[in-house]
């Protein structure tokens, strides 16, 4: 798919591995539209890319529908939507003195991270749907979710972020199929250890990145956020790649802790 003079719509586009792909696409010819809550950060890394900002919280259907509608009206047609917002969160399931797990803080990293990327992937998609087909086989435009490894080998304390990771995995191949029927492609990237503002910077976190890095057999190292963005990227134009979830890891398979 031919990215330069399309739009495309990031959410947690400011930081990590949403600015990655927001910087990789933009240099690619990109109109990118970021939807990210963190407004500072957004709308400077919006100027330098000759972007838009948009401020987002994903679980809203409002301001999701805001930020689609920014691209549609950007003059590039939309064909993009790439799912990188969420947060994390560690709590057992019954924890010291048998205290359960908050329901609350539950719901809502289920309601950021699934339901948010259920909510850009379908408000963007009816978007695309709208656009002329890009070739003969009717292509319009590409989804791009972001799981995770511990979609699949949830560890010790991540119940809450494993079910919403391993909900964006379920809900990669019935999105393919749906879409399919309007000329969209799904896939899902799960990120294993990858270097992101989120662990800080200083000796301490260096060390701290050292230890989660250890396991990887192979580059013993952590991802960068710009390999996870070249993977997009790639995922973005072979037109082949379809209701797929690449694991983007390194080759580590996560312990119980």
């Amino acid at each position: 798919m031919e990215l330069n003079g399309a739009s495309a719509v990031i959410s947690g586009g400011a930081s990590g591995l949403g600015e990655a792909c927001a910087r990789d696409l933009a240099a690619k010819g990109v109109k990118v539209v970021i939807a990210d809550l963190n407004e500072a950060k957004g709308k400077a890394l919006a100027d330098e890319l000759g972007g838009i900002f948009v401020k987002t919280d994903v679980s809203n259907e409002t301001e999701v529908q805001a930020a689609v509608q920014a691209a549609v009206d950007s003059g590039a047609p939309l064909r993009i939507v790439i799912n990188s917002a969420g947060i994390g969160w560690a709590t057992r399931t019954v924890g010291k003195g048998n205290v359960p797990h908050p329901l609350d803080t539950f719901e809502k990293v289920i309601k950021i991270n699934l339901i948010g990327t259920f909510n850009l992937m379908r408000l963007g998609a009816a978007a695309i749907a709208a656009t002329e087909p890009v070739d003969k086989d009717g292509l319009r435009g590409v989804v791009i979710n972001t799981a995770s490894v511990a979609a699949l080998e949830g560890q010790t304390g991540q119940v809450a972020y494993s079910a919403s990771k391993g909900g964006i995995v379920g809900m990669n191949l019935p999105a393919a199929r749906d879409l399919a029927a309007v000329g969209i492609r799904v896939n899902t990237v799960c990120p294993g250890i990858i270097d992101t503002p989120i662990y800080g910077e200083g000796e301490a976190a260096e060390a701290f990145k050292a230890t989660l890095a250890a396991p990887v057999p192979f580059p013993k190292r952590m991802g960068t956020a710009a390999e996870f963005a070249h993977l997009v990227r790639s995922l973005i134009e072979n037109d082949y790649m379809n209701g797929e979830v690449v694991r983007f890891d390194g080759g580590i398979r996560f312990q119980p802790k």
